[in-house]
């Protein structure tokens, strides 16, 4: 009988130590959230972790909607020195090349072309956005308090690069032909090939949608950055909540 009882008085005892440890744990990363985002508006009340995460989602949208908008509007990658899709670095000996012999103009109208697929492309890329962001927990948003001021792009860029590109690959396709991408760029190396004993040959399409979604993730990473730190970008009730100081 006392050996049972000394047993039950065991684990009752290392079953309080875990849960307060669990407590600890968890009460120490909601500590960490209130201090980087400071506390709601009503004084005492400290952010709970549905906040944090209602917060870190709404975040998300608000960047993978105002990428997104920008960037497949007409121009949105072409005239934006941050993501324009230029040559790829195994063709820029090409493209010189070419320029070299006066045939300019098919560079460019092959460079104007990619930048018109990646356009294209981007306007599929927000309900994919979207979606991952529903599927954010508790644990992922924790997680990425601990990270840096674009831990929330990572997580998202994570969570959809295999789907964006699957999405992203018949767009650009479909783009690259009607824009006459394709015919630029086979132009553009049958050009060169016909001076060159090595010819080259790059996957246009695999170019363009992972420059493509290089130049949305910059963009979400912008737009993150600006929630934390500037409250005019705050455009919903939960961001001031979640990311205004006191």
């Amino acid at each position: 009988m006392r050996k049972l009882y000394m047993t039950a008085t065991v684990l009752f005892l290392f079953s309080a130590a875990f849960s307060q440890s669990s407590e600890s744990s968890t009460g120490s990363l909601l500590k960490k959230a209130n201090g980087l985002f400071g506390k709601t508006g009503s004084g005492s009340n400290s952010l709970s972790s549905d906040d944090i995460v209602a917060g870190l989602k709404e975040a998300l949208v608000v960047g993978a909607k105002n990428s997104t908008g920008k960037l497949s509007a007409a121009d949105g990658f072409f005239k934006d020195a941050a993501v324009k899709v230029l040559m790829p670095e195994e063709a820029r000996k090409v493209e010189q090349k070419l320029r070299q012999l006066g045939m300019g103009k098919l560079v460019d109208d092959a460079i104007l072309s990619m930048n018109r697929a990646a356009e294209d492309a981007s306007k599929s890329a927000t309900p994919i956005f979207i979606n991952a962001v529903k599927k954010m927990t508790v644990q992922d948003g924790l997680s990425i308090l601990q990270g840096a001021d674009t831990a929330a792009t990572g997580y998202l860029r994570k969570s959809t690069s295999p789907e964006l590109m699957a999405a992203f690959h018949p767009v650009i396709d479909s783009s690259l032909q009607k824009t006459g991408a394709t015919k630029y760029w086979k132009d553009v190396f049958d050009t060169y090939n016909r001076f060159s004993i090595k010819p080259v040959n790059p996957d246009l399409s695999a170019y363009v949608a992972d420059k493509a979604m290089n130049g949305i993730f910059y963009y979400v990473a912008e737009e993150e950055k600006k929630i934390r730190t500037n409250p005019a970008a705050r455009v919903s009730d939960i961001l001031q909540k979640v990311f205004g100081k006191r």
